[in-house]
């Protein structure tokens, strides 16, 4: 039957691919390990300095009421760069080229989940607008109350930007990830949902989690390289980012950025997962 026919060279393909993919991403860089232990020392430090001298509010009103003279728009934009099923949408652009990346996130994001859902709980600590009159600071979008410590969204952006520390070895492009992962933590400050406390800690646990996560995919690389396990992954991410069409997480303004970061991630994946497959097998 020509079904089978093609569900076989689908599957041979897809089994090329990914280990093609594997060879093709550059082995990491043993120096990424020195920039993510600093990173993770640095913020560690300064979320300490912040609770010891100031509380474990601290900061929290400068750095809110500088960013309130900032559009909310721009604020509302950025915390896409912490939303999981952002960071998963992503991923869809290089899942199939660079599968070894995408394999060693997936694992980064056990262990970042791991960190994240076992402390919120932990501390139940109250975030700005239950401890704080709604009059005294600049809130943007939603207010949650509760599971402040650590900000999940932090945690997220640390681990994706962490992660690519390893690939890359442009000092200049991993000053410019280590940027966006603090800059995605801060914005969740400036909609005034988080404590900087809550943001240095995600910082240094992303850190931690995107350390851990590679070793954790290097031990486990033969898992990665599993045509079936590589496709249920996918289907994870593809599902993340149709649900950036269903529901925009309350930030309105962002809504319109996100439904196109959904349309362009879902078409690029259905292009070399499925398109692109199917003309090689008609011209085979």
């Amino acid at each position: 039957m020509v079904s089978e026919g093609l569900l076989a060279f689908l599957g041979r393909d897809l089994r090329e691919n990914l280990e093609a993919g594997f060879r093709r991403t550059p082995a990491i860089f043993p120096d990424g390990s020195r920039w993510l232990t600093r990173w993770a020392s640095i913020s560690l430090l300064v979320g300490l300095t912040l609770f010891l001298f100031c509380g474990y509010h601290g900061g929290f009103a400068r750095i809110n009421s500088i960013a309130a003279s900032a559009p909310g728009a721009i604020w509302q934009w950025l915390t896409m760069l912490g939303d999981e099923r952002v960071a998963f949408a992503l991923t869809l652009f290089f899942t199939r080229r660079y599968p070894k990346v995408f394999w060693t996130l997936v694992a980064a994001a056990l262990f970042g989940f791991a960190f994240t859902h076992s402390l919120k709980p932990l501390f139940s600590a109250l975030r700005p607008p239950a401890a704080l009159d709604a009059e005294s600071f600049n809130l943007i979008g939603p207010g949650r109350r509760k599971q402040s410590f650590p900000s999940g969204h932090t945690v997220t952006a640390a681990i994706f930007f962490g992660v690519w520390i390893f690939y890359v070895r442009s000092s200049f492009l991993r000053w410019l990830l280590v940027l966006f992962a603090v800059a995605a933590g801060l914005r969740r400050v400036a909609l005034g949902v988080h404590w900087p406390m809550d943001v240095a800690m995600g910082l240094a646990g992303g850190a931690l989690a995107a350390w851990l996560g590679v070793r954790l995919a290097d031990r486990a690389e033969m898992l990665g390289r599993d045509p079936s396990i590589h496709l249920a992954f996918v289907t994870v991410a593809a599902v993340m980012a149709v649900s950036l069409l269903l529901w925009d997480g309350g930030y309105h303004q962002a809504a319109q950025m996100q439904n196109f970061l959904a349309i362009a991630t879902l078409s690029y994946a259905g292009f070399v997962y499925v398109v692109a497959p199917v003309l090689r097998w008609l011209r085979s």
